[in-house]
């Protein structure tokens, strides 16, 4: 299947899904879900393929175990193309509309370690910093995880304390509903916010890497 674009019926799913967050609502729009979101995304992934790597869907259904909130179902449908534990490119669909992202999104204690040291070093430091600017001036935003006060071993007046206060950090888009999106220019608007991006993954590849403790 050639990807074409994301139907209005997709919308629509996340709309009725956000208004009745239940088993009962999903399985009776089970099939809808499948032709006009999953369906749509792996198409999307699959051209986006050579240029950036596989990409994993994630399940529609919500990890409960330890959250207040008990929804059975997520309200987006979110794929990422993993370079490291953490670290890629990432893209969903939901009833706001698109958005596309990259960077690392969840870092372990090592990871946040080694990151905090490449910023406190003006060697590594700079260059996110030149990163970050280039993105905010091509209209993207910078996200992620912070802490409120400063970390612990660092100056409040650090040239780059905004940086260091960060534990994940990924740069993000959003596109609200347009008629683009029923479109194949979907594909080349991800296709150019990722590329984007690729600056800071490719900066959190080499300085942050992998994680070396197991997974939580």
């Amino acid at each position: 299947m050639s990807f074409t674009g994301f139907p209005d019926e997709a919308f629509l799913f996340y709309e009725g899904l956000a208004a009745d967050n239940s088993k009962t609502y999903f399985t009776r729009h089970k099939q809808l879900y499948e032709e006009a979101v999953r369906a749509p995304m792996v198409a999307l992934a699959d051209e986006l393929a050579p240029g950036f790597g596989a990409a994993h869907l994630f399940r529609p259904y919500r990890d409960v175990r330890f959250a207040k909130d008990k929804s059975p179902y997520k309200t987006h449908q979110g794929a990422f193309v993993e370079v490291l534990r953490g670290i890629g490119l990432y893209v969903e669909v939901s009833a706001e509309g698109l958005y596309a992202a990259g960077g690392c999104y969840s870092q372990a204690s090592d990871q946040v370690a080694r990151f905090r040291a490449a910023v406190d070093e003006d060697l590594t430091g700079k260059p996110l910093v030149s990163i970050a600017e280039e993105l905010a001036a091509a209209g993207y935003t910078l996200e992620g995880e912070r802490l409120k006060t400063r970390p612990r071993g660092f100056a409040e007046d650090h040239p780059r304390i905004a940086l260091l206060r960060h534990k994940s950090i990924y740069g993000g888009m959003s596109f609200e509903p347009a008629p683009w999106v029923h479109t194949a220019e979907v594909r080349d608007r991800v296709a150019a916010a990722w590329r984007a991006f690729g600056p800071l993954v490719e900066w959190l590849r080499t300085h942050v890497r992998g994680s070396e403790l197991p997974p939580r």
